[in-house]
């Protein structure tokens, strides 16, 4: 292990309370040793939590996170901290899932990023929120992010 590698991070092997806002929250990263190589990265967030900003109820999604990394990765208990942040954040389903994937551009400087935000039902009607910064890159194995469409009951 290279400690030079990991000099910096406020977080990791501390113990940190969960951030209470977003904006609060500190993503950190890590530099990418593999970054001659086009590789996908999958962060999966199947119980990511917010709140409704109308009415303070919780709101519920299935977050899924894929990424061609450059020279940045992103360090996973930040965020973790980040994405629990959001617990008791007010926004809307496609606030959110934006929000979460512009912080990581704007951290990560990727070579391409797509976030899926399958959302529950509020109100009998669940909202699925998508967001990529450009084509899929070529010649990178990138699975289908695997939630199925909503089908309630049926």
């Amino acid at each position: 292990m290279e400690p030079s590698k990991y000099a910096g991070l406020q977080q990791l092997g501390q113990k940190v309370d969960l951030p209470q806002s977003p904006e609060e929250a500190v993503l950190e990263r890590v530099a990418n040793s593999q970054s001659d190589v086009d590789y996908n990265v999958r962060f999966t967030a199947p119980e990511f939590t917010s709140l409704c900003p109308m009415t303070g109820q919780p709101d519920f999604a299935h977050i899924v996170i894929d990424f061609v990394p450059d020279h940045w990765l992103v360090e996973s208990k930040s965020l973790k901290l980040f994405l629990g942040s959001f617990r008791n954040h007010g926004a809307f389903h496609e606030d959110c899932t934006v929000m979460i994937a512009r912080r990581l551009v704007d951290l990560l400087k990727p070579r391409w990023l797509r976030i899926g935000g399958y959302w529950y039902p509020r109100g009998g009607i669940p909202i699925d929120v998508f967001y990529q910064t450009g084509p899929q890159p070529e010649g990178v194995w990138i699975p289908d992010q695997g939630v199925p469409p909503y089908r309630g009951r049926g």
